[in-house]
């Protein structure tokens, strides 16, 4: 076994976390687990700080070799440093930089989804071509239920009689994005678990 010391180290920590949460011991509960967790976001924040440090070094190594697209880490810079600079100035808790981030941030996440939208209608198209089996079906038709129930179309069912249609409609995304979470958190919970008896040992190099 590679590293046996950060293997030991994980599976206890692991398991005092875990004992913390079920077990109503004092030591566990009001010392270990609150240690834990606090180191945890400590190195987390380290390891944040690490990873923007890196970030930065990439694209500044980019702007100092000429090169088609290097603009993208200059504009990559300049945001960086403004948005560190205001941040520090005004705190993340101000009204104004909290309304300067809300304005950038909530046009970014639109283009991602109209992204999203032609990457699932070209998905489809091209999933027909290659296969027209039942799973290919589902899929286009939940394509294309997506599309128009994010589109707003069903909205105006709701004044017709249609509103238990519309809403039947609408709670499908819904449906969608909670699968989405569940397999999430069950996918977590497999990994924790596998670390946790040693099967996975990512700190090992």
């Amino acid at each position: 076994m590679r590293a046996p010391l950060a293997t030991a180290f994980a599976i206890s920590v692991a398991v005092i976390l875990l004992l913390g949460s079920f077990l109503p011991v004092p030591l566990l509960q009001d010392v270990l687990q609150p240690y834990l967790l606090g180191s945890a976001v400590i190195v987390g924040g380290v390891a944040s700080l690490i990873g923007i440090y890196n970030l930065l070094s990439v694209h500044v190594r980019k702007l100092r070799t000429p090169k088609a697209g290097n603009l993208y880490s200059l504009f990559l810079i300049i945001a960086f440093v403004v948005t560190f600079a205001a941040g520090l100035w005004f705190t993340p808790s101000d009204a104004r930089f909290q309304r300067v981030v809300t304005h950038i941030q909530v046009p970014v996440e639109t283009s991602l989804l109209a992204l999203l939208a032609i990457s699932l209608t070209y998905t489809s198209l091209r999933l027909l071509q290659q296969r027209k089996d039942r799973m290919a079906w589902v899929f286009v038709i939940s394509t294309l239920i997506f599309l128009i129930v994010t589109g707003g179309y069903l909205s105006a069912l709701g004044g017709n009689g249609g509103g238990g249609f519309a809403a039947f409609f609408n709670t499908l995304p819904l449906a969608g994005a909670r699968g989405i979470l569940l397999g999430v958190g069950l996918g977590s919970l497999t990994t924790g678990l596998r670390i946790v008896f040693g099967a996975d040992r990512p700190y090992s190099g």
